[in-house]
């Protein structure tokens, strides 16, 4: 072979070779770009379902605090004031036997609408009364129970405590939960949220207590994707806020994973999203 058709055939390889690492990269993006979206639209439905188990956990606690108030026949206008997190729209029946309560918490067919939330379906909670005992177990079963359009499966138990090692109420929820959105889209969640009562206790308004969240939990979605969920810093629940204001928590799944950070202490509904990468992006959340 001579030395000009040696060089010519070697330029068209180079040329094909470019064409083909040129093409790779083109359509390697979009693909990068559309997974990453996938990803975020992951992320935040997780943290709707953050949302959506505080709301859970405000409405168990404060059915719980104000029927003891009732109970202990404290003043009535300080037991009312505890409920004025619920709307009049909102129907509570108490079942008595001896030691055993169970409170229904019934928003109707039509909804009520509960700090920012549309909510349908009953709420039923029960608990053995001992006034002595450090720790109380509440049950809870949701009833044909949506938030917002979402249908919301499951039945739990809280375990409260009444002092931690900080002098705290303490209340440990497990977090068998499956939430069903109008497009079909469905993810069960399991695990263990540890909600800590740090400011708030006996005003008399439930709106102003201030919660403190930590624990670990697994998500998974219809499709198979499961996502590992750590609480880093622990998780600020304002009751006034519809959303956490701060903390952050390590979300991880095969070939995909980042912090999600709900910010400084503002009650403003964002949160940021950190790739393992290190991209970044602002998430708004419902």
């Amino acid at each position: 072979m001579n030395l000009k058709c040696y060089f010519s055939k070697l330029l068209l390889v180079a040329v094909v070779i470019g064409g083909l690492l040129t093409s790779c990269s083109s359509d390697n993006e979009p693909l990068e770009l559309q997974s990453e979206q996938e990803s975020l639209d992951d992320v935040k439905r997780l943290a709707e379902m953050d949302d959506m188990d505080a709301l859970l956990s405000h409405l168990v606690i404060n059915g719980y605090e104000n029927d003891q108030e009732v109970i202990a026949d404290r003043a009535i206008p300080t037991a009312k004031s505890q409920n004025t997190y619920l709307p009049e729209c909102v129907t509570v029946t108490v079942v008595a036997q001896q030691n055993f309560r169970e409170v229904t918490l019934d928003f109707g067919t039509e909804g009520c609408l509960v700090r920012g939330r549309l909510l349908r379906g009953q709420l039923v909670f029960d608990y053995t009364r001992n006034p002595e005992a450090q720790e109380i177990q509440i049950n809870y079963n949701l009833v044909d129970f949506y938030i917002n359009a979402r249908q919301v499966i499951g039945s739990r138990t809280v375990l409260k405590e009444r002092e931690n090692a900080n002098g705290n109420p303490q209340f440990t929820h497990n977090l068998n939960l499956t939430v069903v959105w109008p497009n079909g889209l469905e993810a069960s969640r399991s695990g263990t949220k540890v909600r800590e009562w740090v400011e708030g206790l006996g005003s008399g308004d439930f709106t102003d207590n201030v919660f403190e969240l930590s624990g670990n939990w697994e998500t998974t979605f219809v499709n198979g994707n499961t996502h590992s969920y750590e609480i880093i810093d622990p998780l600020r629940d304002e009751v006034a806020c519809a959303t956490m204001v701060s903390g952050t928590v390590n979300v991880q799944r095969p070939n995909f994973g980042g912090i999600l950070d709900y910010g400084d202490g503002t009650c403003d509904a964002l949160a940021t999203f950190t790739f393992n990468n290190g991209n970044s992006t602002i998430i708004v959340l419902d």
